[in-house]
């Protein structure tokens, strides 16, 4: 995984070309005044979901990771907590193959805290628990980049 700054991606350019494609594509897009849903950029090979949801407790959420593509969360607008783990660490259940669904199960190794600007990029061997209050619950809207690998 990796936690950074729309602001600062010139300490990024090792990033894949598909992940860079991302940071463009949110930079020359008003992806704030995108509606709620799924947005085709090319096809299957990449597309973005907007989201937008009211943070909560973490026991409220679930965990998940995906084998065919790979995310790049970008917040617009709030902040949420992430809760992060590698899979290795945790318990597999059973793969969703038509949703990239990957759920699983245990504890946060850690926390990332995504404001707006901020991004994390989820590799498959990146469990993720999403929508989790930093503080107080709060609305969040949020672009995620499913960029397939």
């Amino acid at each position: 995984m990796i936690f950074g700054n729309i602001k600062n991606m010139d300490e990024f350019s090792f990033l894949e070309e598909s992940v860079k494609e991302c940071f463009a594509y949110y930079q020359n897009h008003d992806l704030a005044a995108y509606e709620k849903g799924s947005h085709k950029i090319d096809g299957e090979r990449l597309f973005v979901n907007v989201v937008e949801y009211m943070t909560t407790a973490s026991e409220n959420r679930f965990w998940e990771a995906h084998k065919r593509y790979l995310d790049v969360h970008i917040m617009l607008s709030g902040q949420e907590q992430i809760d992060v783990n590698f899979t290795g660490n945790m318990q597999l259940r059973e793969y969703v193959a038509e949703e990239d669904f990957l759920p699983v199960e245990g504890e946060k190794n850690a926390s990332v805290i995504l404001k707006p600007g901020d991004f994390l990029v989820c590799y498959p061997a990146d469990g993720h628990r999403t929508a989790v209050a930093a503080g107080e619950p709060e609305a969040v809207k949020k672009a995620i980049f499913k960029v397939r690998i």
